[in-house]
């Protein structure tokens, strides 16, 4: 069983070598390290060539991560595949214990698992992700066994960090790589796909070290709920006999999605885009709150201040 490690690197030049010795000090040890540079225009390039290891290095124009990831796919070796952000860390035995989960359960085609958020500086933010999600009780008990209803517990709450992945490379090319369209949330779009099919699993133990700073993807909220859209709107078009076997309505999937980027702008008081998305929402699945929102839209930013004013005394 052989091991390709994938960091997707963007102007990293101050975190990507933490991250290299981190899957170089792997108390299993990796095939290859495939540094995918999309662009990077500080000394990322000049960081990586000098350390030692199997690292290749390819450098590639801007295109964001998900085609860095795709990229770096396309040139492993390795029959399993693991990603790894540029600024984040695995623990020391990240890969041993998904290899002896892999030897307990040998159907399994992804596993994931807990991961602990720092700081700047290393300092512990958040010990457990899943425990501050209410889940990692739920996996305890799993104890590394195949997830039921897995797609439905992902559409509910993502708790697969794309850093503590290992996952079938067979499995990624038949599941068709991450969407290159989508820029955020094109890893939980990615992982449905492959959880509608295929068996996956979640360690309840830490595995990666997530490192969170102002320049996290995800803190972009405006373009983050306009891409959830997307996200959803392809879960439901690839999934919905999945979904409504799982109890899951796939309509009101992409409704809640176009609804959460509603209340967005409309607290931002981007009338016009909040009434768009609301009608967007309405249309998919009718509910009360949307068509109440919808309606406030029609109402003047200086009469919604006042009511907000009125509200809060």
């Amino acid at each position: 069983m052989n091991i390709s490690a994938i960091i997707p690197a963007y102007n990293s030049a101050e975190f990507i070598a933490d991250a290299v010795r981190s899957i170089l000090m792997q108390t299993h040890p990796v095939l290859e390290i495939i540094v995918v540079d999309d662009g990077s225009t500080d000394a990322t390039a000049e960081i990586v060539v000098n350390l030692p290891g199997p690292i290749k290095y390819i450098k590639q124009q801007n295109q964001g991560p998900s085609a860095a990831r795709n990229t770096g796919i396309k040139a492993a070796g390795g029959d399993w595949i693991a990603f790894l952000d540029a600024d984040d860390q695995w623990t020391t035995d990240k890969i041993e214990k998904q290899i002896n989960l892999l030897k307990t359960y040998p159907s399994l085609a992804l596993i994931a698992g807990d991961m602990t958020e720092i700081d700047h500086e290393d300092r512990i933010i958040t010990q457990s992700v899943l425990a501050k999600h209410n889940l990692l009780e739920k996996f305890q008990h799993l104890n590394g066994k195949a997830i039921p209803n897995a797609l439905s517990e992902l559409v509910t709450k993502n708790f697969i960090p794309t850093g503590t992945v290992l996952v079938n490379k067979t499995t990624l090319i038949e599941a068709g790589l991450f969407n290159q369209t989508i820029r955020f949330g094109e890893d939980l779009e990615l992982w449905a796909r492959i959880a509608t099919k295929y068996p996956i699993s979640c360690i309840p133990e830490i595995l990666m070290l997530r490192r969170q700073h102002g320049n996290n993807a995800t803190q972009m909220t405006a373009a983050l709920l306009d891409d959830l859209v997307k996200v959803m709107q392809s879960i439901k078009k690839t999934a919905s006999q999945e979904l409504k076997a799982q109890r899951i309505n796939p309509a009101r999937l992409v409704a809640d999605a176009y609804a959460s980027l509603g209340y967005w702008h409309f607290d931002n008081l981007n009338l016009f885009n909040a009434r768009k998305a609301f009608s967007a929402s309405l249309r998919q699945k009718p509910n009360k709150r949307a068509l109440f929102y919808w309606l406030f839209c029609y109402l003047s930013p200086q009469m919604i201040a006042t009511m907000r004013k009125i509200k809060n005394l």
